[in-house]
């Protein structure tokens, strides 16, 4: 289907489908890629995992996730990581840089910068390019200290554009005023690693980590962010990743049948 050319399902939005069943209900359901998840990634078995995307055909988009630089084990655990995209045939590891463990604000932003700068040789000899992700500033505490686009441009400015890049991520951007110009300057350093989308519910349900949904249902504007990204110069695929628990509830093939459905008529329409 012409109007899924650039559509990638992300595992986490079936977060309870089997990853055998996300492979086979996405190529008979003409979604051309996907976006992988590490646990469940591992619990499969990665070798396996790896079989069974490229015998299926589908394309890997992203591995999610790498980061979390305020944990004690950070380092081994990003290379175990980067290992794991590369053997995926997954182009790009998303960084979830953490929250402030142990460290003040500045600090734990001067950390971020001196981790990657640690991953890069690792990642450029997999061939595994680090893709930063600015979240929402709400989960700046604890899931990551970099909040916005530009300062995630300037972690990534200092390396190749082809090393180290960015993710355009609707639910944690739409609300920043300068997310525009970002995308605009983002496109103009080669630095769009990945785009991916989610709606933001209002009013925000209780735990806001599994309240996102899917494109239609919150006020986010796809379609100003995908001709954004598009004039920017990002002709890549467009993943589809939400979180939210009453959508994992329901029936795998339901989820990806109504993702199919948010994408077509909110996304890519």
């Amino acid at each position: 289907m012409r109007r899924l050319a650039r559509m990638s399902f992300n595992q986490a939005t079936a977060n309870n489908w089997p990853l055998p069943d996300v492979i086979a209900g996405c190529a008979q359901a003409g979604v051309p890629a996907v976006g992988l998840w590490r646990a469940p990634v591992t619990e499969y078995g990665l070798a396996k995992a790896a079989k069974l995307v490229g015998d299926s055909g589908l394309s890997v988009t992203s591995l999610c996730r790498g980061g979390f630089f305020s944990h004690d084990d950070w380092l081994t655990d990003n290379r175990r990581a980067i290992d794991e995209a590369a053997i995926l045939g997954a182009p790009t590891l998303v960084l979830v840089c953490g929250g402030l463990g142990p460290r003040t604000l500045d600090d734990a932003r001067a950390h971020v910068a001196r981790a990657i700068e640690l991953l890069l040789p690792h990642a450029a000899d997999a061939g595994v390019r680090l893709a930063i992700e600015p979240m929402h500033p709400m989960y700046c505490s604890d899931r990551s200290v970099v909040s916005t686009l530009d300062f995630a441009l300037v972690l990534a400015d200092p390396y190749p554009a082809d090393a180290v890049g960015v993710v355009i991520d609707t639910y944690h951007l739409w609300w920043d005023d300068r997310v525009w110009a970002g995308i605009a300057a983002a496109g103009a350093a080669g630095r769009i690693a990945c785009f991916q989308v989610a709606d933001w519910i209002t009013p925000l349900p209780e735990g806001v980590l599994l309240g996102r949904g899917l494109p239609g249902t919150g006020c986010v504007d796809f379609r100003r962010f995908l001709a954004a990204v598009d004039a920017a110069g990002y002709t890549g695929p467009v993943e589809v990743e939400v979180f939210n628990s009453g959508l994992w509830a329901r029936p795998g093939p339901e989820i990806l049948r109504d993702t199919i459905a948010a994408y077509v008529d909110h996304v890519n329409q």
